[in-house]
């Protein structure tokens, strides 16, 4: 999917749904519920979190940063293709950090629910894949304190 296509008019996402860029920190508790539903037989939570190194690279810290209405009009872009694919989907819920984050701390949470498994994990995936293909979001890669390259996220 195109980032730009996701300005174009599309169907009201759900508001079974939820999209959220947050500087706080983000709560697998809250996406949960948020995913939660008696018709579920599964919710699918995937956690993305900062790591201590990338490309053979000793990180210290992340930093992101957003284009917030766009990451969000992309976020539903998202959920509404999850749903054309995946019709039974209950809730699609996705979560986003930015700011300075260090290792550990969870960047991204995106959150399936549906009635039966192998859909719940295929959704999710294609959810996450989709954000770090086409959201505006960029992060900073901190190798110490006075180096640095941004790289496009997720």
């Amino acid at each position: 999917m195109n980032p730009i296509a996701a300005l174009s008019p599309i169907s009201s996402p759900s508001t079974a749904d939820h999209f959220a860029i947050t500087f706080a920190p983000l709560s697998f508790e809250e996406v949960y519920a948020l995913a939660d539903d008696p018709a579920n037989g599964a919710v699918v939570l995937m956690s993305g979190m900062v790591r201590n190194q990338t490309g053979g690279r000793t990180v210290v810290a992340l930093e992101y940063q957003a284009y917030e209405p766009m990451a969000i009009a992309v976020f539903k872009q998202i959920a509404q293709e999850v749903r054309q694919t995946w019709s039974d989907v209950t809730h699609v819920v996705i979560h986003h950090r930015t700011g300075r984050l260090s290792i550990g701390e969870i960047s991204v949470l995106v959150a399936i629910g549906c009635p039966h498994r192998a859909e719940a994990f295929a959704a999710c995936q294609y959810a996450i894949d989709a954000l770090k293909q086409n959201a505006p979001i960029w992060k900073k890669e901190w190798y110490n304190e006075q180096e640095y390259s941004w790289v496009k996220c997720c």
